[in-house]
């Protein structure tokens, strides 16, 4: 117990310092460690003795027990099993929420819901992906359904381009062995950001019930074409250009000719009567500028004659850091001048809400879970069509003669064809009308 506690502790933040000490003792108080193999029943025997103990020693009528399943794929069936077969609540209540991945490619993802189905029923698997949990994305329904300008807005009559990014400003950092085997479209787009899409472009459901949102989830990703692989941007980060940074194939765990992709750039077209004709760009990468999350629609441009090369307005929902929301807008340059300069109303959460407690993405999913509330959590049949359209893209850049991704430098932007790859899918540079969010200052003119 002693060496939990010391892994746990540098991890529980303390924001009112030494006066949650009592706390955080009271936290190791509420548990206890039982160590086990994965493979024999021992463990499992010790652990049921142990629940049923806290059950009878509590009073509990009806059992409601929780499993957290973060698990190496190749032990996860048979710890599923052991939970049926030993510590399973026969007269109460079991869920079992089950860490990524879900499978390798659609092919696995099968075959674990085919063995998991005679184990557990659907509505007792809670198939966690963390970004559902996060404070924006949870907060998308609200932002699209809640507010009558942006809902009649959200179409494609009023929104030339769509952008989901994921940027991470470091590299695998010794994890090249394990990152070799997944790569960038594997670790989050086929997760993270395709439900990021889902929850922006379905339609709105009938109620917030858990059924009915994964209901229009599963109705918008039918709609989504196939992904054109000869339609996607690849790339792996080299060395900085002041060589201070190492490459990705520098990476001891890595081979030398490793073609693992740490960047990728797709374009999603889904063909329904609200998106048809706007291109959905999702991009990720590692070793890039910056670290940020962020969705980005850019709305088109006004009918040309009194203004002239007028930017197009934005709407973006930065996810972390610094969770927010602005509308990037266009105003007269305040003075004398007639001009307009690009300025944005925004909602920033550290300033808004400095007051509120906002709960980590697992808190809150976890919370769900034990409320018994899906909403934020996978079903089968959406993981199934998201497997599906990843799985031809991977099997083609994974082949033995497979594209070679194109090499950019650690703390760059990203593979040098990314402008135009922007530009080929809508997406209008703000080169001519410099911005800088928050707009505070009239130097303030660099785009970020």
């Amino acid at each position: 117990m002693d060496d939990l506690k010391s892994r746990v502790l540098p991890h529980l933040k303390k924001p009112h310092g030494e006066a949650d000490e009592a706390k955080i003792e009271q936290f190791f108080k509420m548990i206890s460690y039982i160590a086990g193999h994965y493979d024999t029943d021992e463990g499992f025997d010790e652990l049921r003795t142990q629940i049923e103990k806290f059950e009878k020693s509590t009073n509990v009528d009806v059992p409601h027990r929780l499993f957290y399943l973060a698990l190496p794929p190749s032990v996860f069936l048979t710890v599923a099993k052991q939970i049926k077969s030993r510590v399973y609540a026969e007269n109460g209540i079991t869920r079992v929420i089950v860490e990524k991945p879900f499978g390798h490619d659609l092919a696995s993802a099968k075959e674990l819901q085919k063995n998991l189905g005679p184990l557990f029923k659907e509505e007792e698997l809670y198939r966690i992906d963390h970004y559902l949990g996060k404070e924006l994305v949870k907060n998308l329904l609200v932002l699209r359904f809640g507010n009558q300008f942006l809902n009649a807005s959200w179409n494609r009559d009023n929104i030339q381009s769509v952008q989901i990014s994921f940027k991470e400003g470091f590299g695998t950092e010794g994890r090249g062995g394990y990152f070799d085997s997944i790569g960038i479209i594997r670790d989050v787009m086929q997760n993270h950001l395709l439900q990021i899409m889902t929850l922006l472009t379905m339609e709105r459901p009938v109620s917030f019930d858990p059924e009915s949102i994964r209901d229009e989830k599963v109705k918008v990703l039918k709609a989504v074409a196939p992904i054109d692989k000869d339609d996607v941007l690849l790339g792996q980060y080299g060395k900085s250009e002041d060589g201070s940074k190492p490459s990705y194939v520098d990476d001891d765990t890595v081979d030398e000719d490793s073609k693992c992709v740490t960047f990728a750039a797709m374009t999603f077209n889904i063909e329904n009567e609200r998106w048809e004709g706007v291109p959905i760009m999702m991009r990720a990468g590692k070793a890039l500028n910056e670290s940020k999350v962020e969705i980005r629609l850019q709305y088109k441009a006004v009918a040309s004659g009194v203004f002239k090369d007028i930017p197009n307005n934005e709407l973006v929902i930065r996810v972390q850091p610094d969770a927010a929301v602005y509308l990037k807008f266009n105003a007269k340059t305040p003075g004398l001048s007639n001009a307009t300069q690009v300025t944005d109303l925004n909602l920033t959460y550290a300033s808004r809400y400095q007051d509120f407690w906002i709960p980590e993405a697992y808190e809150v999913l976890i919370r769900d879970a034990l409320l018994g509330d899906h909403s934020n959590f996978v079903r089968d049949d959406e993981l199934e069509i998201s497997w599906g359209l990843f799985t031809p893209l991977l099997k083609h850049v994974e082949r033995p003669d497979g594209p070679t991704p194109e090499i950019y430098p650690y703390g760059s932007r990203g593979p040098k064809g990314l402008k135009k790859y922007m530009q080929k899918h809508k997406y209008v540079m703000p080169e001519k009308h410099p911005y800088a969010w928050p707009v505070t200052k009239p130097e303030n003119t660099k785009d970020k």
